[in-house]
């Protein structure tokens, strides 16, 4: 019998937990469609291989989940990741919501929404205190998250 999809959610962030993003790209359909305010938009292997670059980087990391719903195709939770962001060496609580669209038994869309302005200050410290808000500074960390995505991937290629 498949599973359904509040077990599909359970599974995949019992996966992040571990740290396993193997498993996790295992619950994502080939097409799938993330999103979030530091990537902006991933699709497909991009999506699986952005989990891969965040958990082989993931240091003090710990995650907590909850409140996972699930109505027809769609679902949703929320879930706390700790974790020391490797270019600063700062610890980061992310507080993050998450919606899903499920497609034959996998995740087709997975869209993640968290204050990347608290996110900044975080990470970041006092520079993005004082710019974290700032359009110039979404962008230079969106720009930043993508750069080290594509360098991660070319170095896994290789």
């Amino acid at each position: 019998m498949p599973e359904s999809n509040a077990e599909l959610i359970e599974r995949f962030y019992e996966a992040f937990q571990r740290v396993d993003a193997e498993a996790m790209a295992a619950c994502y359909a080939p097409d799938v469609q993330f999103s979030d305010p530091v990537f902006g938009v991933l699709r497909g292997r991009e999506a699986s291989d952005m989990w891969r670059m965040l958990l082989a980087r993931a240091e003090a990391f710990s995650l907590h989940y909850s409140d996972i719903a699930a109505i027809g195709q769609t679902a949703s939770a929320r879930c706390v990741a700790t974790y020391r962001f490797s270019q600063t060496g700062r610890m980061v609580t992310n507080r993050i919501d998450s919606r899903f669209t499920i497609r034959d038994g996998l995740i087709f869309e997975h869209h993640d929404t968290f204050s990347l302005y608290r996110w900044s200050c975080q990470a970041l410290g006092f520079k993005g205190l004082l710019l974290g808000w700032t359009p110039f500074m979404r962008n230079k960390i969106h720009e930043q998250a993508r750069k080290g995505l594509a360098s991660f991937r070319k170095q896994v290629k290789s």
